[in-house]
């Protein structure tokens, strides 16, 4: 049978009008003015420090190399293959790349197979039945008239790229926190041998005194006063000896062991502190991964407003049928038996109560969270830099305060002990002289342990290393 032309005209308009339609369907604009303004340099680099391009894909190395320690290294190594928080990261990323793979799966044909028997009997049969016996194959086919499908498999993409992101954002603060954990339990070890050495000398000073007592040199008050320091330090030696144990277990839970299990030897070696040559590291938000992550969320959220907008305008679905239909099974395959059809839809919804506005709403919301997510991960990025460059430039100057400070508590003690020998002055008196000293050098070394924490911070907050 033979249609006028007229009404093939008729027929193909639809077609026509969805064609016409998708080249209205876009993605929105995101507004520039809502983007965070990137500075030319960081204000506490003194003009030396720039922000460059993004480039998060670029290495960063084996940064804790820098502190030349074997233990650290190992440390590191196992936390990369057994540390939880890295596993959770990397099975989220394989979902997210599954999800990519099953949503581009909607871009493809879909075939199928399938076969069935059914008996009935019909109304006005009195009472006789029939059976049908059937097996085919099944084909259908969405065109993306407007690049709905497209735009989702865009999105899931981008999604994906998002959480490998993430999973090295988390392998980053890892390795931070690692490095950071392990430096202040060395900075602890020398603390305590500190400590106990403090309090042997103590003791030592102790005897002596009791033996001067019993001779009759001293007053008791004088054994009392050595008493109570040689306490009081104790004291504070096994409150170090609680902090190492704390450390120790921290270090077992992000390698990924049992604290039951897990020991670390006690070692009263420096650590050297590296220096970040000022100037390199030029890429601090094009290395972090979490800013990484928090602009492919933002583009995700924008490619599916343009999907929910998508909604609007028409589908095309072809399908395609064919196999075989007989009442008695041994007839199935017989070539009178076959069957077939094809077909295509176009569907466009008039009314549905709201539902797509709704979901361009929800969209747009989604993109307006993900462009403040983004522009607070971008601010934070820039604070994380401003603090540790301003710690380490005013640690530097406390440090070498400190040094003077010490060298000063250890004269002051040098000559207190000399005075006291010569009975020039009071026990007292040497005692206040050696905690002054003790506590500057214990002080010495909690600067040294921060200096440690905001190298180690600002690795992290250029998204790790600083070669290029």
């Amino acid at each position: 049978m033979k249609f006028p032309n007229r009404t093939r005209r008729m027929a193909l308009a639809p077609l026509l009008a969805a064609l016409v339609l998708a080249g209205c369907a876009s993605v929105p604009a995101i507004d520039a003015s809502a983007l965070p303004a990137t500075p030319a340099a960081f204000k506490e680099g003194d003009g030396r420090w720039t922000v460059a391009a993004p480039a998060e894909a670029q290495d960063r190395g084996a940064w804790w190399r820098a502190f030349a320690d074997p233990v650290l290294d190992d440390l590191v190594e196992r936390a990369a293959r057994t540390n939880t928080s890295i596993q959770v990261a990397a099975a989220r990323l394989a979902q997210a790349r599954a999800l990519v793979r099953a949503t581009d799966a909607d871009r493809l044909p879909q075939v199928g197979v399938g076969a069935g028997a059914s008996r009935q009997a019909e109304p006005l049969a009195r009472g006789s039945a029939s059976t049908l016996v059937t097996a085919g194959a099944s084909l259908s086919y969405e065109i993306d008239l407007v690049g709905r499908l497209s735009r989702a498999t865009d999105a899931a993409a981008l999604d994906a790229q998002a959480r490998e992101a993430l999973l090295q954002s988390t392998r980053l603060l890892v390795q931070a926190d690692v490095a950071q954990t392990y430096l202040a339990l060395r900075v602890l070890d020398v603390e305590r041998k500190l400590v106990r050495d403090t309090v042997l000398a103590y003791q030592d000073t102790l005897r002596l005194i009791e033996r001067r007592h019993a001779a009759g040199d001293v007053a008791e008050l004088d054994v009392a006063r050595v008493r109570t320091e040689v306490s009081a330090t104790e004291s504070e030696a096994l409150g170090l000896d609680r902090l190492r144990a704390e450390l120790e277990h921290a270090l077992a839970v992000l390698v990924g062991e049992s604290a039951s299990n897990f020991s670390l030897a006690e070692s009263n070696v420096s650590i050297a502190v590296p220096v970040i040559p000022a100037g390199v590291p030029s890429t601090v938000l094009a290395r972090r991964p979490d800013v990484a992550a928090a602009q492919r969320s933002m583009s995700a959220a924008q490619t599916r407003v343009g999907v929910a907008q998508a909604a609007w305008f028409p589908s095309l679905a072809l399908t395609a049928d064919g196999g075989y239909a007989s009442p008695a099974l041994g007839d199935l395959f017989k070539w009178s038996a076959r069957t077939w059809g094809v077909g295509a839809l176009l569907s466009l919804p008039i009314f549905d109560g709201g539902r797509r506005a709704a979901g361009v709403q929800n969209a747009q919301a989604e993109l307006d969270v993900a462009l403040a997510n983004y522009r607070q991960q971008v601010l934070v990025a820039f604070r994380d830099v401003e603090d540790q460059l301003a710690a380490l430039r005013l640690l530097a100057d406390q440090s070498k305060a400190q040094e003077r400070a010490v060298e000063s508590a250890a004269r002051a003690t040098a000559l207190s002990g000399s005075r006291y020998r010569n009975g020039y002055v009071s026990q007292l008196e040497l005692l206040d002289a050696q905690r002054s000293e003790l506590r500057n050098r214990r002080q010495a070394l909690q600067v040294q342990a921060t200096q440690y924490q905001a190298t180690v911070g600002l690795i992290r907050a250029l998204g790790g290393g600083w070669g290029v």
